[in-house]
């Protein structure tokens, strides 16, 4: 590397803010946001925002293997295909991260939209879930994770499988080559993903609708050229990721304590650019206002789901976007019970704050009381 030239890191970082400005300045205008698309489901039967979210997996999925496919990116060097599969950890994971964004009032994606717009309240929930993201990870719970993984996990390899991705596991059962099933699993899923959005006349009239799931799609996968092409390096490549927020938030936390001790990474900055983003955007459109806690039930209510979302996002080794939208976009088996268990947590979630308490939440869930 010559003198005029930038670390490969420094690269990585530049693009990722870039991006992250981009993701949060769309989530911020657009309301982007998978809790209150789960809320406009439960609770007014508006299905235009979770269709925008499905927009946005079916195009991460589209641009993420059409990078794979064209020898630009190798996907199998990501955390997500690995050959173990830790189910159980993506199923309590995700139905704790699912859970705890209903108290907070949003996942790790718009806490660091809210950041943007003075929400104070966001400050708080940001540093509580980044701290215990950080304890999961590598700190005092961290056992925690590594024992159910240990007891739980499913070794693929034993059963005949690569790796967990489901065109991968579709051609080792159908005795085909993996690249000759890619596409048409791909034309499956993705495809049935935007049919599903487009047949809606309400969501194709929605312009904002149909472009924040383009938009965050797209931003997904140009994540992935980040880091698998500016981060591409024969001595030292960045790890190959996407947008994810949970465990990024923690060594974000860890990389403002002690910045001159370690190095930025894709995570960092994308953090450090969502943040920007919807600042900015909220500073043009003149929707900056102070926000903090109505009182302190609000403030528990917030903490509590703080610490789920910390937890259960690491566990489930994503959130919302990091699952959600990256992981799905690799066609990970695990990916996909992350995100019906974050599903399923944000729907139970949503009835908990409405009735008040657990065992009415799950009868109204299961239909087990009554209304008359």
């Amino acid at each position: 590397m010559s003198g005029s030239e930038l670390p490969v890191t420094t690269l990585v970082a530049m693009a990722g803010f870039l991006a992250g400005i981009i993701f949060g300045a769309t989530a911020n205008r657009t309301n982007f946001c998978t809790m209150g698309a789960i809320s406009d489901v439960v609770f007014i039967g508006d299905y235009r925002r979770m269709r925008a979210w499905m927009l946005s997996i079916a195009v991460a999925i589209v641009g993420t293997q059409g990078l794979h496919s064209a020898g630009i990116i190798d996907i199998y060097t990501s955390i997500y295909l690995r050959p173990d599969l830790s189910w159980l950890g993506n199923i309590i994971g995700g139905l704790l991260f699912g859970f705890g964004m209903t108290l907070s009032g949003g996942c790790g994606n718009k806490t660091l939209v809210r950041i943007g717009t003075g929400n104070l309240k966001s400050i708080v929930v940001f540093l509580i879930m980044g701290l215990v993201a950080y304890m999961t990870l590598r700190g005092i719970t961290s056992f925690l994770r590594i024992n159910l993984s240990q007891m739980t996990n499913i070794n693929l390899l034993e059963m005949g499988f690569s790796t967990q991705g489901i065109s991968d596991m579709t051609a080792t059962g159908m005795s085909i080559e993996q690249d000759t099933a890619r596409w048409p699993v791909v034309a499956l899923i993705a495809g049935g993903l935007a049919i599903y959005c487009f047949k809606d006349k309400s969501f194709r009239g929605s312009q904002v609708h149909v472009w924040s799931g383009i938009i965050v799609g797209a931003i997904v996968v140009s994540g992935w050229w980040i880091t698998g092409v500016l981060g591409f390096d024969d001595f030292d490549p960045a790890p190959l990721t996407s947008f994810t927020f949970v465990a990024p938030s923690g060594e974000s936390i860890q990389y403002l304590m002690i910045f001159t001790g370690t190095t930025i990474n894709f995570g960092i900055a994308a953090v450090g650019g969502v943040i920007a983003g919807s600042f900015l955007m909220a500073i043009f459109t003149k929707t900056f206002n102070i926000e903090t806690f109505a009182d302190a039930n609000d403030l528990l209510r917030n903490m509590s789901g703080a610490v789920l979302m910390g937890f259960g996002g690491v566990m489930a080794m994503g959130c919302t976007i990091g699952q959600g939208i990256t992981g799905m976009s690799t066609l990970a088996v695990g990916s996909l019970i992350s995100l019906i268990a974050i599903i399923g947590g944000g729907v139970f979630g949503m009835k908990y704050l409405e009735e008040g308490n657990f065992i009415d939440a799950f009868k109204t869930i299961f239909s087990i009381g009554s209304d008359e």
